[in-house]
């Protein structure tokens, strides 16, 4: 035996032209599979090769990192039949393609120019290039001609020989040694073996060199079913499972170099190309070892360390901080030199800006995350959260020991973030900022009823898997095989159902891939220079707007470098602005919503009662009771509860509402752990109870205690296994704890494991959550009026809103064209104060913004409407159509002018009506009637019934929501007297208590069980109250034909009681 026989044999073929998941809905593989494959065959090297785009670049270099396998970066380009500005029909479709590999990173960095000007200039249908593209980014690239859908072999198959030779001429010309013509071995597919020797025919005359590839699509022969289904869900149709002709099928898999050795044996050189190209071609990448900070313009001209210490201090004394104060100054000293020593001031000086822009726009924000830890951003106004007085450490935020970058996540009102955007966009150039793309995924859930669609079951069939698919958690995914493995009726399913099988095992090929492309809710990137130096851009298809093709994990810190910046929209922030506006509206008083004092005994009263309906953070039926328990009377208090209120936590909250009423329970395990947990009565509340917990009694560095936090996040039990051992032994050496307390502290800190919650994120979301609740409680009919005009486009929201008015002694008036305005507005009571709220044009159903800035606009101009006719002459906006018409009129908007019953019979007559006056306006005639002493036609109306009354109720409900003229259960009065009212059984009746009501049945929400059984639940309504009723499947089975909205039945069953919430178990049920 040869001395070197045991080495690693030499590779002999490395594929070049691979595709991924991110080419989207084509292709299976992920990049982390492909590269495993190719490290399992011993090739050294494999290309990726996208259709169109380069979504999966960094994520393919990234697994490749360690493995041995060299990423080459690569793309399949669509090709523009003319030049790539022509769309002209079918004309300009592209058919055809070319591979581009980049040679190094110059290379590299003119496919993203290639990319993002076949997205910007080329779209049509695809992404598309032109030859004028080509010869101007053809540097430090290799040429591929594909061997199914190049220039030259689409003209051999429509035997245009002369067109082959033109077309292949012009390549050469253009990449010279750097092109290739591209062989394949598919004897499956007719006439594919004569084309190939067609191709090297072409190839030898030119002296072009050939290379060998497959054309992956998918890794083994087996999932090429699951390939054709990925097209069948985006371009719709039935798969034919069956086999095609004698058995074989089309093969795009990832074959072995054995395989490659076997079909290439004529073409020995065509596989050693392979290896050549792969040599030739190495570009780098540093993961999360460089950032790219905005280019921050400083034109004081100081240094950005001097700038952003300048700034600080003099923002220090905005805050009013005293010079004299040594631990403020020691603090701030402290934090400033970490972020110089980390270079960050930049980033910092942009952030700053782009709050104070909006500070100077009078658009609210606030900040989430570990970042109000920071008194340095406290005094750049970045934050509102003083750190000194809420005991929040800066390290959580940036750590000294901890190489990441920083992270500042933006809120701002949501119905004005994107004047920020924009106000970026402008400041560094619209092509250094764009936000950043996701890629939505088919996952478990979405992928059975994708796959059953595309094989032909009723729809039935693929929502009743999707049902019994458990959700998964928090930082849990579910997965099919995971579903099979805890849900036995599921398992059971698969193993007993021959249709379901073949669901759920074709649905598990593709679960995970990449199903569309999406745009984050709220990460944006600002480059130091354009973008297509870093990333490929392209538009977004709804919007518009500059998305990057690198999603975040790809874009950011931890791919190409670029700091990404989070821009998020909160409506409350919009409610607060909004509500703060109309008090200076209707009182002449003005509220900087940063300084309302924080002990409102007003505001912690109505938390008290539970009267959260519309507030931020502290709203929904569980959080409400906790609170009605509680009594918060602190800020800290409200703290508390929104770290506490989630799964985990969510234990300790009965124990903190004890020891706050009953201060003699609250003890500690040791003296040390006081300081840490006094604030909220010695109950773990935080992540950084945990982290101050291992630092101060387990002898943690902040390093340390940072990777506990993530370790126990990620909720892994080897992991959390090996946390407890360490923090265990820190308890014991250094911390000097019993055994028997070490146990108990980990006992206590466990719940914390997935779920704890960050204390400088709840000190933000808090102060958000208290604002509200006390401009609710100072200014109600204000804050209620921004709330409805925030949830305009949500009809049931608004229904809730609207009761919880009433219940307030708000009343909600009509819409009234004389009197509404767009957004619900302020209706004054006898003493000038707010006292009712007055509907919204805009909010009722089917009538658009637009049009109700246009009715405003006009009445504020000339004065009221005095009639129907009045109204159609002067608003001659194309917005008045049939729709928006009785829209108005059956929302009851033009009762004061005449009776809805005349005017929908009329409404073919004023349409005309109204067409004719606009018709006059556009053709000037109307200076003409001016003239003539001001004669105007007056539209006469047919007499029609009267609208019955139940007839306006049921429009009033559709439209608006809410019943302006009664309500239905009105006729019914006589006989629901008869029964205890749904107030009674909401205030009296225990849990468990057999019951009787009744009322009308509002909303009805059917489901199905795991086990495929109908129920229901119904929302049963009187005038004044609302509980929920609960029809399981064998009394839904017999009576469900008793339920509809509008019906008003009786009700007997038994009360139950889960989140302090009532509901009524069904038992029987009849018409009233």
């Amino acid at each position: 035996m040869d001395s070197d026989s045991t080495e690693k044999p030499k590779a002999s073929f490395v594929h070049l032209h691979v595709h991924s998941h991110y080419s989207l809905l084509n292709a299976i593989p992920k990049p982390k599979e492909l590269i495993a494959a190719a490290k399992a065959d011993g090739q050294t090297a494999l290309a990726l090769t996208d259709l169109g785009a380069l979504y999966g670049a960094v994520d393919f270099y990234k697994a490749s990192m360690g493995s041995g396998v060299k990423p080459i970066i690569g793309l399949e380009a669509f090709i523009a039949p003319r030049s790539m500005e022509d769309r002209e029909g079918s004309l300009d479709k592209p058919r055809n393609r070319v591979i581009f590999l980049a040679k190094n990173n110059e290379g590299y960095v003119n496919l993203i120019k290639m990319v993002t000007d076949s997205f910007m200039r080329g779209f049509y249908y695809k992404p598309r290039i032109d030859r004028a593209l080509m010869e101007q980014y053809k540097e430090n690239l290799v040429c591929i001609l594909p061997s199914f859908s190049s220039e030259p072999v689409s003209a051999l198959k429509d035997h245009q020989d002369e067109k082959a030779h033109e077309t292949l001429d012009w390549y050469n010309g253009v990449f010279g040694d750097d092109l290739y013509m591209e062989i394949t071995h598919h004897p499956e597919i007719t006439g594919h073996m004569e084309t190939q020797a067609q191709i090297k025919a072409l190839a030898k005359e030119h002296g072009v060199q050939l290379m060998a590839a497959h054309d992956v699509y998918y890794l083994t022969k087996d999932d090429h079913y699951a390939r054709e289904a990925m097209i069948k869900i985006q371009s719709g149709g039935i798969l034919d499972m069956m086999d095609d002709g004698e058995g074989e099928h089309e093969d795009f898999s990832f074959i072995s170099q054995a395989q490659a050795l076997e079909y290439f044996a004529d073409e020995p050189e065509a596989l050693a190309n392979t290896l050549k190209i792969a040599d030739m071609c190495g570009y780098t990448m540093t993961p999360g070892e460089v950032w790219h900070f905005p280019n921050f313009i400083i034109e004081s001209g100081k240094t950005p360390d001097d700038e952003l210490h300048d700034t600080a201090y003099e923002g220090y004394t905005w805050r009013g901080y005293s010079p004299d104060n040594a631990e403020a100054i020691k603090r701030l000293d402290y934090e400033l030199d970490v972020i110089k020593k980390k270079g960050y001031a930049k980033y910092f000086l942009a952030v700053g800006d782009l709050l104070r822009e909006a500070r100077e726009r009078g658009i609210l924000t606030t900040i989430r995350g570990s970042v109000a830890g920071s008194f340095a951003t406290y005094v750049l106004g970045i934050t509102n959260v003083d750190p000194l007085e809420y005991n929040l450490p800066f390290e959580r935020f940036l750590n000294p020991e901890r190489p990441s970058a920083p992270d500042i996540d933006m809120d701002f009102a949501d119905n004005r973030r994107d004047e920020i955007i924009t106000y970026a966009r402008d400041k560094y150039g619209r092509d250094h900022v764009a936000q950043i793309c996701t890629f939505g995924t088919m996952m478990a859930k979405a992928a059975v009823r994708d796959i059953a669609r595309v094989l032909g079951h009723p729809y039935s069939l693929g929502d009743q898997i999707s049902k019994i698919i458990p959700v998964g958690s928090q930082g849990s995914k579910m997965t099919i095989d995971k579903a099979l493995e805890i849900e036995p009726d599921f398992a059971k399913m698969y193993k007993e159902d021959a249709a379901v099988k073949e669901i759920v095992d074709l649905a598990k090929k593709i679960e995970g891939r990449a199903r569309q492309l999406g745009v984050h809710a709220a990460g944006v990137v600002i480059a130091p220079h354009p973008l297509n130096l870093y990333t490929p851009v392209q538009p977004d298809t709804k919007s518009g707007k500059l998305i990057t093709q690198y999603e975040s994990n790809s874009v950011g810190e931890d791919g190409v470098g670029l700091l990404k910046f989070d821009f998020l929209g909160i409506r409350n922030l919009a409610i607060l602005a909004d509500a703060t506006k109309l008090v200076k509206e209707t009182r002449g008083i003005d509220i900087d919503i940063e300084k309302v004092p924080v002990d409102d005994e007003k505001t912690f009263a109505i938390l008290a009662k539970g009267e959260t309906m519309g507030l931020f953070q502290l709203n929904g039926s569980g959080m409400t009771a906790f609170l009605k328990q509680l009594k918060p009377s602190t800020i800290h208090d409200i703290n508390a509860m929104v770290a506490l209120y989630r799964p985990g936590p969510m234990e300790c909250i009965p124990q903190y509402i004890e020891r706050k009423h009953n201060p003699m329970l609250v003890t500690y395990l040791d003296p040390r752990l006081q300081p840490i947990l006094e604030r909220s009565f010695g109950v773990i509340t935080y992540q950084d109870d945990v982290m101050m917990i291992a630092i101060k009694l387990a002898g943690y560095s902040w390093l340390d205690a940072d990777k506990l936090r993530k370790a126990m996040g990620k909720k892994v039990p080897e992991v959390m296994a090996a946390e407890k051992e360490k923090l265990f032994k820190g308890f014991l050496e250094f911390g000097k704890l019993s055994e028997a307390n070490a146990e108990a502290l980990w006992l206590l800190i466990e719940p914390f494991a997935a779920y704890g919650f960050n204390k400088a994120h709840a000190a933000s979301y808090g102060r958000v959550a208290y604002q509200t609740a006390y401009m609710k409680a100072n200014y109600p009919v204000e804050y209620m009026t921004a709330v409805l005009t925030a949830e305009s486009g949500n009809m049931e929201t608004i229904t809730d809103v609207i009761h919880e008015c009433e219940r307030m002694g708000v009343h909600v008036l009509p819409p009234d064209v004389n009197e509404s305005s767009p957004g619900f507005s302020i209706v004054k009571g006898d003493d000038g104060l707010p006292a009712h709220i007055r509907f919204g044009l805009s909010a009722v159903k089917g009538f658009g913004e637009g049009i109700a800035q246009t009715l405003l606009a006009e009445r504020e101009a000339h004065g009221k409407f005095t009639s129907i006719s009045d109204f159609l002459r002067r608003i001659t906006d194309r917005g008045i159509n049939k729709k928006s018409m009785e829209a108005l009129t059956m929302a009851g908007a033009f009762d004061t002018l005449e009776e809805r019953g005349t005017l929908l019979h009329n409404m073919e007559k004023m349409l005309e009506f109204n067409k004719a006056e606009m018709h006059k306006k556009e053709s000037a005639q109307d200076d003409l009637f001016a003239m003539m002493g001001g004669l105007t036609n007056e539209l006469i109306l047919e007499p029609a019934p009267d609208a019955t009354k139940s007839q306006k109720l049921a429009w009033e409900k559709e439209l608006i929501g809410i019943y302006i003229n009664g309500h239905p259960v009105d006729d019914y009065a006589a006989k629901m007297r008869t029964y205890p009212s749904i107030g009674r059984i909401l205030r009296e009746w225990r849990e468990d208590q057999e019951c009787k009501t009744a009322g009308m049945i509002e909303s009805i929400r059917p489901l199905m069980t795991k086990k495929g059984d109908k129920m229901a639940f119904i929302k049963l309504v009187n005038r004044k109250d609302t509980i929920e009723l609960v029809m399981f499947p064998k009394l839904y089975e017999v009576q469900h034909t008793l339920i509809e909205p509008g019906k008003v039945i009786a009700v007997k069953g038994k009360v139950n009681v889960r989140n302090d919430e009532k509901s009524i178990i069904l038992d029987a049920i009849k018409p009233l």
